[in-house]
């Protein structure tokens, strides 16, 4: 993965768990747990945390992590990744993949990047990402879930993935037949690497209709001609018992009770 960089996008704001970066979670902070997690798969000189707030990069620099420095008021994660991709390769030849490893995903295993990799390269898709499927009735109605309308498929190594068609907070698809209940149904987990010209592009595109509707900025990439593919995984965890990453009070004691 040479070719490839890992940006990290942490913020202190945020309105389910304030000062989320620089937690305590059993002696480390959340972003050195992210950050150690990130360097599990890939070469520290190419590990970025890209910062909203100089606290985190106090944070960074005691922990020996590269970082940047970002606008505080950009809009989304993808917007500080790219940002700070523009600091970190200003002429645009040194990666041509980089890798949104969310600033909260405490416990992420990051060999997923490498099968995402993969998938863009198998693919040549502008975005890939990570989707799992649902077996809960309630989370399939439930519009924190994001779901989305994949094109499925087998590949030769026997990974399934597919062409991302539609993302919604709403249960799609819609089975006729079935009384307009989905009878199956992919909830998006919001990890994503990028073609570096494609994150540059998605970035000067301005917001879409169906963007705003739904408030899902892939839709954007959709609505624009972009193409997303993503990998099917039965799960994402390193430690099955605690929570992917953390947004509440009771993930951050869920992950306190289970990570070491």
């Amino acid at each position: 993965m040479s070719n490839s960089v890992v940006i990290i996008p942490a913020r202190m704001k945020a309105s389910r768990l304030p000062n989320k970066p620089l937690v305590d979670i059993n002696g480390k902070t959340l972003i050195r747990r992210v950050y150690d997690n990130a360097l599990a798969n890939h070469c520290p000189d190419d590990v970025y945390i890209a910062a909203g707030d100089q606290e985190i990069i106090d944070e960074a620099e005691r922990i020996g992590a590269k970082s940047i420095l970002t606008d505080p008021n950009l809009p989304s994660g993808t917007d500080r990744i790219a940002a700070a991709l523009r600091q970190i390769d200003p002429k645009g030849t040194k990666y041509d993949v980089v890798i949104n490893f969310q600033g909260d995903g405490i416990n992420v295993d990051p060999k997923i990047n490498g099968a995402l990799i993969g998938l863009m390269k198998s693919t040549k898709a502008d975005i890939t990402t990570v989707a799992q499927k649902i077996t809960s009735p309630e989370l399939i109605h439930n519009p924190a879930y994001v779901k989305i309308a994949l094109s499925l498929r087998e590949s030769e190594n026997g990974e399934k993935n597919g062409r991302c068609v539609y993302f919604s907070r709403n249960a799609i698809p819609h089975d006729r037949d079935a009384g307009g209940e989905a009878a199956f149904a992919y909830w998006h987990i919001g990890m994503y690497v990028y073609n570096a010209d494609s994150l540059q592009r998605f970035i000067g595109y301005p917001v879409g209709v169906l963007e705003r509707i739904e408030k899902l900025e892939q839709l954007r990439a959709l609505e624009n001609g972009m193409s997303i593919f993503a990998l099917l995984v039965e799960d994402i965890r390193l430690v099955p018992e605690a929570p992917a990453d953390i947004n509440t009070e009771e993930e951050l004691a869920a992950a306190r009770k289970y990570i070491f």
